[in-house]
């Protein structure tokens, strides 16, 4: 937690800023992948802040990433909102890509749903699928990219954090559950889920040792999200939007790109929608097993001041 902008005490002030300029106290988090970023649009009575005016904030640099936080309610839940998220190619150090994760926590958020847009290297899957994510590779980890590198902060998380149980098994079951309720069963699948640098797409070569490795789809974010989310005791669920195939055959002539990632986020914006909004709908939001992080939330956040030009 060395990187400038990303201690416990400057998390803490940014969570004051924002809480001191919004009525809402979110208990659910929502980060908005590649072309999916109209999942915000579902949230009722809207405060919207602009990257840019968020202190210690980040900003998105990628095309199909708005780049707003954006606070409301979903089904009378409160929700805050990332409609655009940070990446390793965009130059962030991973503790800066993460930042808004802590930020979360420190806002009161309990549960965060991850979308991203993937490839999928499971030759089951069709382009338009949502995966479940019920599990991770993290192969920047493997060279040492991690997170929770550096020293460590007791009042995020522990030292070493299990990650074993890092997507939550009772969120899962219930989306299959509601995703069937909806409709949705012929394109609805569950699978590992790989991370990678990027901003490169993926050589056949790696695309091949990845589905061996047993990944079922790739992208380059969520991942990192995920272990700093579970070091501080939050419920996790994650879904990826498979956008294209990954190729794996040197006789095809297909390409991977970022157009078609968003054209895809595109056709099935209004499926996604339905699918989040119903498993926030019945998410059990106070569950005693998820330690709560942090100081009670209002503590020392100074009274709502009226809007003013940081507000979107």
């Amino acid at each position: 937690m060395a990187n400038k902008g990303c201690t416990y005490e400057e998390c803490e002030a940014t969570a004051d800023w924002l809480l001191a300029r919004t009525d809402v106290r979110p208990t659910v988090g929502i980060v908005c992948g590649s072309g999916l970023g109209g999942l915000a649009d579902m949230l009722k009575d809207q405060v919207a802040f602009d990257y840019k005016d968020i202190p210690n904030f980040p900003q998105s640099t990628v095309h199909g990433h708005a780049g707003r936080l954006v606070f409301g309610t979903l089904k009378e839940k409160p929700c805050v909102c990332m409609q655009g998220r940070f990446h390793l190619y965009e130059g962030y150090p991973i503790q800066k890509v993460t930042l808004p994760v802590r930020i979360f926590k420190l806002l009161g958020v309990e549960t965060l749903v991850l979308t991203n847009a993937a490839g999928g290297l499971n030759q089951d899957f069709k382009v338009g699928d949502i995966m479940i994510i019920k599990d991770h590779l993290n192969l920047p980890g493997f060279a040492g990219v991690n997170p929770l590198c550096g020293p460590n902060d007791e009042r995020f998380g522990v030292r070493f954090p299990c990650m074993s149980d890092a997507y939550d098994r009772a969120l899962q079951q219930m989306a299959m559950h509601v995703g069937q309720e909806l409709g949705y069963g012929d394109f609805l699948k569950e699978g590992v889920y790989c991370v990678l640098g990027g901003p490169s797409f993926e050589t056949i070569a790696e695309s091949r040792m990845l589905h061996r490795l047993g990944a079922d789809a790739v992208g380059m974010s969520t991942v990192h999200e995920v272990i700093v989310a579970r070091h501080c005791g939050m419920r996790v669920f994650a879904f990826s939007l498979i956008t294209n195939q990954a190729v794996m055959d040197y006789g095809s002539e297909a390409k991977a790109n970022h157009e078609e990632v968003l054209e895809t986020g595109s056709r099935r914006a209004a499926q996604l929608e339905r699918l989040v909004s119903a498993i926030v709908t019945k998410m059990e939001l106070n569950n005693n097993n998820y330690a709560r992080v942090g100081r009670p939330r209002d503590a020392g956040v100074p009274k709502k001041t009226p809007p003013n030009e940081s507000m979107a």
